[in-house]
This record gives C-alpha cells, structure tokens and sequence, in this order.
C-alpha cells in the first residue's frame, strides 16, 4: 500500500498574503487542521496549522478586546506564521515509510508532491484509519494478544490451527517482544467463543497476555 492510496487529493490550499482570519475560517469550513500554502505559481512553499494559529492569537487575559484580538489578527498574514520550505513525499511511498518519517521527524502531515506539484496530503489521522484496518476495530470478535518465540513457521502453524477449525483470522499483526527472541503477536477472529481460541493457541504460544470479545 502506497501513499498515493490513502492521501488526502488535491487538499484545500491557502495563499501567504491571505490574512490569518482567513486561514482559520477556511480550516473550520473544510473541517481540516492544516493547510499548505502555495505561491502564485501553485508551488508549496509552508504549512500553517491551527497551532500554529492559536499561538499567535492573543491570550484572553490580555488588555485587548475581541475586536482588537480580531483587528491584528487580520493583518497578520498565512505567510508571517506558515512553516516554511516543508518536508514532502512522494506518492509512490509505502505507507509504513511514511509513518515511520512522520513519528521519527514528529511530524503531523506529509505534502505529497508530484513534477513540483502539490497532489495529495498524507496525515496522522489518515495512518490511524489504516491502523484501524489493520486491527480489524470495525468487526467484532475475539482479539487476543500473546507472546511466541521468534522462529521459521509458528505463525503459520497459528494460522492453520484456526483455519482448521473453521475461525476465520480478521486481523493478524506481529510486534516487537520483550527481547530479540521472541514476538508479540495480536490476533482477531471472527468468533465470540474465547476459550475455543485459547484451547488452540496454547501449543504455540509462550504466554496469553490479553482476550476479549470487542
């Protein structure tokens, strides 16, 4: 799976000159948290987000009235506040890249950019969609979490065990253990019956460390 299938197309983009009001009245209509920022030519050039807005707007124990607060908020423009020169990505990049540049530079969104153009935008909340996949959240059954020794078929012998007894897998994610010889594995089954899922497990796994019906 590529960025190019789960970014954000043709995202709502904002100009430097617009004043800030601007920015955080497009941000609430579009139901969005950042906007990039692109020149005349539609170049990227920043991303202003509503942090970024937030932070400059007056606190509410300053001497300042709303109007006031308002008045300088509209002269400050999308440019003064925009982070500039952003890191970008292109569309052909495995999703998990993406996840893993985005939580190693602490980073909200990725532009994703195509020719020097702007295409898409790939963001946290976008990851968190596929993680929601992945775990099988939307289709309720059995998720059970335990700890294998870290070898050459176990998890196949997992998956056959369950086939056999015809449990079909939702989910089936595999995760760092408490060392390099072992894994944490989380499984989903399409079942309600936990004590039929642990009778199967149990010649493979080393420890149950979580079941429940969700």
């Amino acid at each position: 799976m590529t960025v190019e299938s789960r970014m954000t197309r043709n995202p709502v983009t904002i100009g430097p000159d617009q004043n800030v009001t601007e920015a955080s009245e497009l941000m609430k209509k579009e139901k969005v948290h950042r906007l990039p920022v692109l020149d005349k030519d539609r170049n990227l050039i920043g991303i202003i987000t509503e942090k970024d807005i937030l932070h400059a707007t007056p606190s509410p124990a300053s001497s300042l009235s709303i109007h006031e607060m308002a008045y300088l908020l509209s002269k400050l423009t999308v440019r003064k506040l925009m982070s500039k020169n952003p890191v970008t990505i292109s569309k052909d990049v495995p999703v998990e890249e993406a996840a893993r540049f985005m939580v190693d530079q602490d980073l909200s969104c990725l532009p994703v950019i195509e020719d020097g153009k702007l295409i898409g935008i790939v963001s946290k909340s976008d990851l968190f969609k596929i993680l929601i996949e992945l775990f099988g959240a939307r289709n309720r059954g059995v998720r059970v979490t335990f700890l294998v020794d870290d070898r050459p078929g176990l998890i196949s012998n997992v998956s056959k065990a369950l086939s056999d007894h015809g449990l079909d897998i939702i989910a089936f994610g595999t995760f760092m253990g408490t060392d390099v010889t072992n894994r944490v594995c989380t499984l989903k089954v399409a079942t309600e019956n936990t004590a039929e899922v642990l009778n199967l497990l149990k010649p493979y796994v080393k420890e149950i460390q979580d079941i429940r019906v969700i």
